[in-house]
């Protein structure tokens, strides 16, 4: 089973049955993927979700992640703030690094400064580059 954190705009791209990554929110459903995630992604989810849907929808979708039990809710402590151009994007990294995922899942380019950090390590793949290697 794979871990990762999955940034909002990734999340939303993979909700919709007919969308090229569902297969991607099909994998969590079904504890293929283990999603970790913290009370402040939560919170970002059912906000950004329920702009583009309603309030119940992404209150049901974000209830539903925190019931599975492959979900990893992993608190963070430590605050690395690593992401200087959006500081609102380090609560993906710092759940990643506290929690060990091997991968974020994101299409933000903020996140490209993380490969030239040395600690903590963290690795960012693209929603295609992970699409990808789901079907391998």
């Amino acid at each position: 089973m794979q871990t990762i954190v999955l940034d909002t705009n990734c999340l939303l791209q993979s909700l919709p049955s007919k969308s090229n990554y569902h297969k991607v929110w099909e994998q969590i459903l079904d504890g293929k993927i283990a999603l970790c995630v913290n009370t402040e992604i939560l919170n970002e989810y059912e906000e950004i979700i329920s702009q583009k849907t309603t309030p119940e929808i992404a209150h049901n979708i974000v209830e539903t992640i925190a019931r599975l039990s492959s979900t990893i809710f992993q608190n963070t402590y430590y605050h690395f703030n690593l992401i200087t151009q959006d500081f609102d994007d380090n609560k993906f990294v710092d759940c990643a690094v506290a929690s060990n995922a091997e991968l974020i899942v994101t299409n933000d380019s903020h996140f490209s400064i993380l490969q030239e950090i040395p600690f903590p390590k963290v690795s960012v793949i693209k929603l295609d580059e992970f699409l990808l290697k789901l079907k391998e």
